[in-house]
């Protein structure tokens, strides 16, 4: 039986990092990208390796259109195939209109947009049927709590929009897309006892922060077989953010 693959953008450290690892624990070869720390790429990867699987680290820019039309092929080349595309890499400017750049927005985009439509467009012309695309929006592309995040709501609930199109288009070829939205979970961009840590957990049913684990096992669920009937969806893993 041929091994699933699996592409996790921006998965060296954080919530792609355990994405990965999840996914490699599932049975799946795993190709992850990371920008700047192979170093980071690389603890990654051994720990796949680890697992028995075979890891391959991509260094890649999500904002560059050249770098995201290239990953899918890379990753085709290197594997034979493509399972499952989960769109993690990210920007998260924060800012009100005082303060925020004009190249700050355009980062934002190129990161939280463009490369996630380029990456599922090329990934859904090399998948087969069982395909399925996950793109990791956030719950404040549902519910802004605080101010200073509109630029990066804005690009997480267009995640959406995007996704319940795509999902229309690739329905008939048995390839899904959904989105999965993450709440305050305990990273190094957003740790728990962060200067916003108080503040979120004011607006949370469940008064805490999530771990990277949760949205990994949710994750792991959209890319089971367990799914083929779920798609066009938001799902949010966000402790009651949105409730």
């Amino acid at each position: 039986m041929t091994t699933p693959v699996a592409i996790i953008t921006g998965g060296s450290r954080g919530i792609g990092a355990a994405i990965a690892k999840r996914l490699a624990k599932d049975g799946f070869d795993i190709a992850i990208t990371y920008a700047r720390n192979a170093e980071a790429a690389r603890h990654v990867t051994s720990a796949i390796d680890a697992l028995g699987r075979k890891a391959l680290a991509i260094q890649s820019d999500s904002g560059n259109v050249t770098d995201n039309a290239d990953l899918v092929k890379k990753v085709v080349d290197a594997f034979g195939r493509l399972d499952v595309l989960v769109c993690n890499a990210g920007a998260y400017p924060y800012g009100g209109p005082d303060t925020i750049t004009i190249e700050d927005i355009s980062r934002t985009l190129d990161l939280n947009m463009r490369g996630v439509m380029v990456e599922s467009v090329c990934a859904a012309r090399a998948m087969q049927k069982g395909g399925r695309i996950i793109l990791i929006g956030s719950a404040f592309g549902e519910r802004v709590p605080l101010p200073g995040i509109s630029i990066y709501s804005a690009t997480k609930a267009g995640l959406v929009g995007f996704a319940k199109g795509l999902s229309r288009d690739l329905g008939p070829k048995g390839i899904t897309v959904n989105v999965v939205q993450p709440g305050p979970i305990d990273t190094e961009m957003n740790p728990a006892d962060g200067p916003a840590g108080d503040a979120l957990r004011a607006v949370l049913a469940i008064p805490k922060y999530g771990e990277a684990a949760d949205v990994a096992d949710l994750v792991s669920f959209l890319a089971s077989d367990s799914t083929s009937y779920i798609t066009g969806t938001a799902l949010s893993v966000d402790g009651g953010l949105t409730a």
